[in-house]
């Protein structure tokens, strides 16, 4: 499933890195003590604070239960917050029209409709918003351009594998042209060779279209190979435990896999996880 949402934490953090982008830039997203509790008194959230800067590449990483996706939800305003405020461009979430902005949110499966072709389903980003054919059509052909599926525009889903079918959800969000691109672990059920390739892609599409990107992950080796910023959260309650930078340069190519600078990267992640586990018990 794709939502395209065409809008024209104090947090327990044991180490902070500043951003890299450059002081003064703008904040895409600002979360000020932002939390959330269920009505049943489920605490999903402990209060974030969180700043991510226009045209970073952002990880959210932790367990199933951290609030990962709960976060992601409520910067897309799929999901509304129990306390605090979640501003994007300075603005209410709800608001984001004003600001000249706008954003898509890829979900972990396809969800394609299996009757439509590529070109339908990516199409249908736009009907929603009563975009007209003729207008329509160009930024269709750029979309699938983009994820490299021009030549199968009017193939099913059926005929294509799983790693196609995520790069035609990616494309119906790149179709609204987005600023912001949320993805809650959109390569999870992917194999390895495939995940591989597609955060390639991925990295490409980001740099190329001067997108915000927040990426949810459980993987720790993928939120070291996309990252500017890895941040690090815990469950039960659903916390920030680390902001760690990964200080490396772009484009990235596989062989950064095979560094020892990746595995440094690896390990400290791997560490601060294997702490918050720990500690539990506490809350």
């Amino acid at each position: 499933m794709i939502s395209n949402v065409n809008y024209k934490a104090a947090g327990n953090t044991e180490q902070v890195n500043t951003s890299p982008a450059a002081a003064g830039e703008v904040n895409a997203i600002e979360m000020l003590s932002v939390e959330k509790v269920y009505p049943n008194g489920t605490r999903a959230l402990r209060p974030v604070d969180l700043k991510i800067k226009e045209g970073e590449f952002v990880t959210l990483l932790g367990p199933s239960g951290c609030g990962k996706s709960t976060l992601l939800k409520m910067i897309a305003g799929l999901e509304d917050t129990s306390d605090g405020r979640l501003l994007l461009w300075k603005k209410p979430v709800d608001q984001i029209e004003e600001t000249g902005h706008s954003l898509s949110f890829v979900f972990q499966e396809a969800s394609l409709m299996p009757w439509h072709s590529v070109r339908k389903n990516v199409s249908m980003a736009l009907e929603l918003d009563n975009i007209p054919s003729k207008e329509a059509k160009p930024r269709i052909d750029k979309a699938l351009k983009l994820v490299g599926l021009d030549r199968f525009a009017d193939a099913l889903p059926r005929e294509l594998s799983g790693g196609m079918q995520m790069r035609v959800s990616i494309a119906r969000g790149l179709v609204v042209n987005p600023d912001l691109l949320l993805m809650d672990e959109p390569f999870g059920a992917l194999d390895e060779i495939t995940r591989f390739r597609l955060d390639s892609d991925l990295l490409d599409l980001w740099r190329d279209n001067g997108l915000t990107v927040v990426f949810v992950t459980h993987s720790i080796h993928e939120a070291v190979f996309l990252s500017q910023r890895v941040i690090v959260m815990a469950a039960r309650p659903g916390r920030v435990v680390a902001d760690i930078k990964i200080d490396e340069p772009f484009p990235r190519k596989s062989e950064f896999r095979m560094t020892q600078r990746f595995s440094e990267y690896a390990m400290q992640l791997h560490e601060y996880l294997m702490d918050a586990a720990a500690e539990e018990d506490q809350f």
